[in-house]
């Protein structure tokens, strides 16, 4: 039998279709203005490429910022109960989790058999998750997908005091008007998302192993940087981006009774 997983959140949307115990296909797509076509749509490319079609799908379940809003969905389930469900899955040493998606960031204490025993989030301010990434990215007029890179090539970092993403990104505006070169300034505004991250995180009691999920996880010099600040090495796992949608659709396949 076939079980699904849609993560849909503010910037991405993410499907997942697990059967026999195994990843069977997933997909990932830009969300939209129209959320639900959203969701379906990357349903259907997750499904094209199990060559399967929808009427076999057993259960659906939904997460992320937008799992009210995706259609059909037998159940919708937190991003918190998701991401810890997927991680444990893909690496069972996992204890400590940090997801940075695109409207929020959290922190996520794992006991032994993986259950949740712990969290906190932020989820008042862009700054230390994707979006703040966005409009930095914007302000540089840089690829984002560079960004980790070239930040980790930086002989050194700006400084970047702010915690406020509009204040934040006229202190890149004003360094860029100085001269300071783009790989200086994109290392400093990866220490500052780090900061902000590593500071929430260590109200857990961190344990290792750490593995970070979330589209965010994809830029290395973040990744770096919370290394840095937390003194403990960070998993970034090959399916970081699409563990939320993971742990959906693992969820569905344990809640299934039919």
């Amino acid at each position: 039998m076939y079980y699904a997983g849609i993560d849909l959140g503010s910037i991405t949307a993410k499907a997942v279709i697990v059967g026999n115990g195994q990843i069977l296909a997933s997909a990932i797509t830009f969300s939209g203005y129209n959320s639900a076509n959203t969701a379906q749509r990357v349903l259907v490319e997750a499904l094209e490429k199990a060559n399967l079609s929808r009427d076999v799908i057993v259960r659906l379940v939904a997460t992320g910022y937008g799992r009210l809003r995706v259609p059909d969905a037998d159940k919708q389930v937190t991003e918190i109960t998701c991401h810890a469900r997927g991680a444990y899955w893909l690496h069972p040493e996992t204890r400590t989790i940090i997801d940075v998606g695109g409207q929020d960031s959290k922190g996520i204490a794992l006991s032994d058999r993986g259950k949740v025993v712990d969290f906190v989030m932020n989820d008042r301010c862009a700054a230390g998750t994707g979006r703040f990434l966005e409009v930095m990215a914007h302000a540089l007029e840089e690829d984002l997908d560079r960004f980790g890179d070239l930040g980790l090539a930086a002989p050194r970092r700006a400084q970047i005091s702010s915690t406020c993403t509009v204040f934040a990104e006229s202190e890149v505006i004003s360094q860029i008007a100085a001269g300071v070169p783009k790989e200086v300034i994109i290392a400093g505004i990866h220490e500052a998302i780090a900061a902000r991250i590593s500071g929430m995180v260590q109200r857990l009691a961190v344990r290792d192993h750490v593995v970070m999920t979330g589209g965010v996880a994809r830029n290395a010099g973040v990744a770096r940087m919370l290394e840095e600040k937390l003194g403990r090495r960070i998993l970034i796992l090959p399916e970081a981006q699409i563990t939320g949608a993971i742990g959906a659709a693992l969820i569905a396949q344990a809640e299934d009774v039919s």
